[in-house]
């Protein structure tokens, strides 16, 4: 039997990034899963606040180079990569000198919410499956943690499903404690189209807030996975609503000490 591939995507992950919960799972997680004998690749944003001479990264030209459009821009992608000390792992970063080269992360130095975090997750969520592309690795599963990664399931599940790479993959999605209150302009949705997207697909990022984001992801992802902290901002709402619709699969994952089991298992039995 094959090693199942997982690929891990996230905004942040430990030892480079920590303003979360979202960095120690997506260092914990893949780890556990490789120990046990699966494939990993992980993917984060390679924001401002990373130290490339201290943690090492060195640009991957051969992945770099690659234009993504955001609207009506394109943009040029460049990845780069680094170990993670004391595994045998790499991270796979995604950067772009106008979205990425800032000494914040969401907000500015006023703690002011970046007017163009939408453009930066979608480049992101697009940046990542280019990168994958590229990469010539097929994922079984994707796990997508946090808002930001949020668009990857709709995209693997309209505009690439017939892509060879992604034709079998199944998504994760993670939700997190990581809302914010900013709402997006009204061309937020042009920005986020792409090919064989219809315009109804899109009715959940209608509101061009956190929750518009959430909601896209539980929509698109094959199982939908709450964080422990995910009722603090009144999400709990939204998962009471969607537990009676039968297409979205959620999932509780305790954090407890078989929580790695638990993810081993609702991967295997994902990719069947």
């Amino acid at each position: 039997m094959s090693k199942l591939r997982i690929l891990y995507v996230a905004s942040e992950i430990n030892p480079f990034l920590q303003t979360s919960q979202v960095a120690d799972l997506v260092r914990r997680l893949p780890q556990a899963m490789q120990e046990r004998g699966m494939e990993i690749r992980i993917l984060v944003p390679r924001f401002g606040l990373i130290n490339e001479r201290k943690n090492r990264l060195h640009e991957v030209v051969r992945l770099s180079g690659i234009n993504i459009s955001v609207g009506d821009e394109e943009k040029p992608l460049i990845i780069k990569v680094a170990s993670i000390p004391n595994a045998k792992l790499q991270v796979y970063f995604i950067d772009n000198e106008d979205y990425f080269h800032r000494k914040f992360v969401f907000h500015d130095k006023e703690n002011k919410f970046y007017e163009d975090n939408d453009e930066r997750a979608i480049f992101f969520c697009k940046g990542v499956i280019e990168t994958v592309r590229k990469l010539g690795w097929a994922p079984d599963i994707v796990h997508c943690n946090d808002w930001m990664t949020s668009l990857i399931p709709m995209y693997l599940k309209t505009t690439y499903k017939k892509d060879p790479i992604f034709k079998n993959t199944k998504t994760v999605f993670t939700v997190y404690d990581s809302k914010f209150s900013h709402k997006f302009g009204n061309d937020l949705l042009n920005k986020v189209k792409m090919m064989d997207i219809e315009d109804s697909m899109l009715a959940p990022l209608e509101s061009g807030d956190f929750v518009g984001f959430i909601k896209t992801g539980i929509q698109y992802a094959d199982a939908v996975i709450k964080s422990e902290t995910v009722f603090k901002n009144g999400l709990n709402t939204l998962f009471n609503e969607l537990s009676d619709n039968e297409k979205v699969n959620i999932i509780d994952i305790e954090k407890d000490e078989n929580c790695e089991e638990s993810y081993y298992n609702l991967y295997n039995e994902l990719a069947g």
